[in-house]
């Protein structure tokens, strides 16, 4: 029995499902939005890195499989706002050449239906909604753009000035990260952010960080129209009889099963999780799963190769906030490579026991607890290619994730030039690099491609699935390549831009209709 009919149902509340609420929450029509976490509790524990980073107190206890049957307990977390509670808030914009075809060391980065100049204006809007903070004109590998950020970019402290001075003096072009938190530097007394130490992946205690949740999930459900359900896991969409729409929504909710339908469906699970629900959707008229007669389903999974170098000096170096400092001299390559490299960012403070968890077992104890302010950390990023080999299934109800690495070359490069870089500033240091493992999914993206063909895609250029006239995905799932940088405000993005589609589907007025984007910060 359907308990209720909506105009649009959106499953999911992350940096896709959450600011497509935010979208059409002023429409007026119906919206319920499903989600399978509730909302993260305001406890002392958002701030506990014992909690968070040692007993993974929020990450969910889920365990999916590699290909050879391993156990993998993937860093992720089912909460409103998904995975942003717990990102480190980067929003950068892609480059334009990314969405072209791209020559690598192993292989080619497809050219992408629609182009950088498609998304300007949305990543126009996202960075106002997500209140993000930078500086133009820094990063030599930047795209075009003819608007300042919204806010000015967050101070490096007198330690990250130290490098980023020492790079610029070897003829580096070190720039701003672009940031989505509410820190407000000239004006301390007026600003949501305080610069803690527990913020790159933490949930905020004091919601001064622009997450979905905070900046898109909460100011639409003032709307009367909208609906949200929280602790709603869904199970799978059922179809129409031709096959051509979804028509019901089946959701568990405390433990029962309840049915849903809406005009308009939209999958926003993340790309591991959207690839997983089609699949297991299968029927008679979609045998292999949803929408999925190209095969393409679940397939070209793709999660960046990642690595952290974390770098410990003799001297203290007191430092609360280090995640300001960006490098992208090597995004696409240098002199005597000419293959991109990717890029490199510096990451959040390292606690004892984030150090513990992510350095090799061989590292003493006392090692770990005489890392606070002495160690800084760089997040390293090259784009993991795609490759239809790569792919999430499912079998038996267990998520396997088939993944082989790529791109290796390119990557050691990037690690060990990096490497070389920090030597030359800090020789007297002790330096560890970590390969980020098969668990860390927070970039995942590729598993429903979009394009124009439904023998080589998934979704068409609206993110609507080729096969299923109703069903659309708006989470990175859609991305033919993950470009070298964090995917988020390209998922913002696309959210605001499909969610534009929608409202038109819906006949609303598209052009009468303003997204109050942004907050003080």
């Amino acid at each position: 029995m359907v308990n209720k009919h909506y105009d649009v149902i959106i499953i999911g509340t992350g940096a896709g499902g959450g600011t497509l609420a935010r979208v059409l929450a002023p429409s007026g029509k119906k919206v319920l939005v499903l989600e399978r976490g509730t909302f993260l509790p305001k406890e002392k524990a958002n701030w506990n890195p014992k909690e968070v980073e040692r007993k993974k107190c929020y990450q969910t206890s889920e365990v999916w499989f590699d290909k050879q049957g391993r156990p993998v307990h993937p860093y992720t977390h089912y909460y409103v706002g998904g995975n942003t509670k717990f990102y480190g808030s980067a929003l950068y914009r892609f480059r334009e050449r990314d969405f072209e075809q791209v020559i690598h060391k192993d292989g080619i980065s497809p050219e992408w239906p629609l182009k950088y100049r498609d998304f300007v204006p949305y990543y126009a809007q996202a960075e106002r909604l997500y209140d993000v903070h930078g500086q133009r004109g820094l990063d030599p590998t930047e795209p075009p753009c003819n608007e300042d950020y919204p806010f000015p970019p967050i101070s490096h402290e007198p330690y990250m000035q130290r490098i980023h001075d020492a790079l610029k003096n070897k003829g580096f072009h070190p720039s701003y990260q672009p940031l989505g938190i509410k820190l407000n530097e000239v004006n301390r007394f007026l600003s949501a952010c305080i610069r803690c130490n527990t913020c790159d992946g933490f949930p905020c205690f004091i919601n001064a960080k622009a997450d979905a949740d905070i900046n898109c999930v909460r100011p639409a459900m003032l709307y009367p129209n909208l609906t949200l359900i929280t602790e709603a896991k869904v199970l799978r969409l059922h179809m129409s009889a031709s096959g051509r729409e979804v028509t019901v929504v089946e959701a568990e909710i405390g433990g029962q099963r309840q049915m849903f339908s809406g005009n308009i469906v939209v999958v926003a699970c993340g790309a591991i999780n959207s690839a997983v629900l089609l699949l297991r959707s299968a029927n008679d008229q979609h045998p292999n799963g949803l929408a999925n007669s190209s095969d393409l389903v679940g397939r070209y999974y793709m999660m960046h190769k990642m690595a952290s170098v974390a770098v410990m000096s003799i001297k203290s170096n007191p430092i609360a906030y280090p995640k300001t400092l960006s490098i992208n001299d090597f995004y696409w390559g240098e002199k005597d490579f000419a293959y991109p490299m990717g890029n490199v960012q510096s990451l959040g403070t390292i606690s004892e026991d984030r150090a513990a968890l992510n350095g090799p077992p061989f590292i003493p104890k006392i090692m770990y607890r005489a890392i606070n302010n002495r160690a800084v950390a760089w997040f390293l990023i090259t784009e993991d290619l795609p490759d239809p080999n790569n792919r999430v299934r499912i079998k038996d109800e267990k998520i396997f994730l088939d993944y082989t690495n790529n791109n290796e070359e390119a990557f050691n490069r990037l690690i060990n030039r990096w490497n070389q870089v920090l030597k030359s500033i800090e020789p007297f240091s002790f330096y560890v690099t970590t390969k980020v493992s098969l668990e860390a999914v927070g970039h995942q993206c590729g598993t429903c491609r979009f394009g124009e063909d439904p023998k080589t895609s998934v979704l068409d250029l609206n993110c609507r699935t080729h096969d299923v006239d109703n069903l659309y995905i708006v989470d990175g799932s859609f991305f033919p390549s993950s470009a070298a940088l964090n995917p988020t405000l390209t998922i913002i993005a696309n959210a605001l831009r499909v969610g534009e589609h929608l409202l038109a589907r819906l006949n609303c007025d598209v052009q009468g209709y303003q997204l109050q984007t942004g907050q003080a910060a």
